[in-house]
């Protein structure tokens, strides 16, 4: 793991709600600095409703969290988040180069021109997802995976100390879902905290720290403390997990890797 010198989210009682529906009863937890963190749930458990505080778009309602040493909406502008499903309008005539270049719209100030800086950041971005020959390619010519791509290089052509990502390899095909995999795990060698929510267990194995979310925070720490069977059974439910490989608790098949999650998936109505 990297060194993790200090914590860039607190979360103290936080309560989020959806309406008049409580999201996330609650809960305390941190997210270390320099780190990949996951946060793992079932559908309607709230992961992406504590992204969503996380990245100041919508207020706590009672409790503390802080965010990179201040408020959510303080810290906004040295976060990136990247939505999992980013509708574009049919026609809308935006190439490639232009949609990765919008990430460094807050930099630019008011009428700014992108500078040369500005421009080997976006070039950069595209050549980390392998999007570089797509520059001139209209959104709408894509696959679904491309698409992608194209918006998680829009999220680190951004500056940024923090990436988020919702369900970032949910129903990728396998080039992209490495492509972007990889940029996961290079952010941190950065000094970028990463916080990326999921389905699939073994992706939450594979991080830093893990937050398990069931309407609550049930646990925050490392995947070895988060991820036990006593833990998932507590958010998953008696009966949704089975057990494989001796005493290792697994999720129900459909949440691995190798199977396009995309029908499952609840678009985060509830969340």
């Amino acid at each position: 793991m990297p060194d993790s010198a200090h914590d860039v989210v607190v979360g103290r009682d936080v309560v989020l709600t959806r309406g008049s529906r409580v999201a996330i009863a609650a809960s305390d937890f941190t997210v270390p600095g320099g780190c990949i963190t996951a946060i793992i749930g079932p559908n309607g458990s709230g992961k992406s409703t504590l992204l969503h505080a996380i990245a100041g778009l919508i207020p706590v309602t009672s409790g503390n969290l802080t965010v990179l040493g201040a408020t959510p909406e303080i810290s906004q502008p040295k976060i990136s988040y990247v939505l999992q499903y980013t509708t574009i309008p049919a026609g809308t005539p935006l190439t490639v180069a232009e949609a990765v270049g919008m990430g460094r719209y807050p930099s630019l100030g008011f009428l700014g021109r992108p500078t040369k800086d500005d421009k080997a950041k976006v070039t950069a971005a595209m050549e980390r997802l392998d999007i570089a020959d797509l520059a001139k390619r209209h959104l709408t010519e894509l696959s679904g995976g491309q698409r992608q791509r194209v918006y998680v290089a829009q999220g680190i052509a951004q500056d940024h100390a923090m990436l988020l990502l919702d369900e970032p390899l949910t129903g990728l095909d396998i080039t992209s879902a490495k492509t972007i995999d990889a940029i996961i795990h290079d952010e941190p060698t950065r000094g970028c905290s990463v916080i990326l929510t999921t389905h699939d267990l073994e992706e939450a194995r594979a991080a830093d720290h893990v937050i398990l979310t069931a309407g609550r925070v049930v646990a925050s720490g490392t995947p070895e403390y988060v991820l036990t069977a006593e833990n998932l059974t507590n958010a998953y439910g008696l009966g949704a997990l089975h057990e494989t490989h001796g005493s290792d608790p697994m999720l129900p098949s459909e949440h691995h890797h190798g199977h396009d999650h995309t029908n499952s998936h609840d678009g985060h109505a509830g969340e």
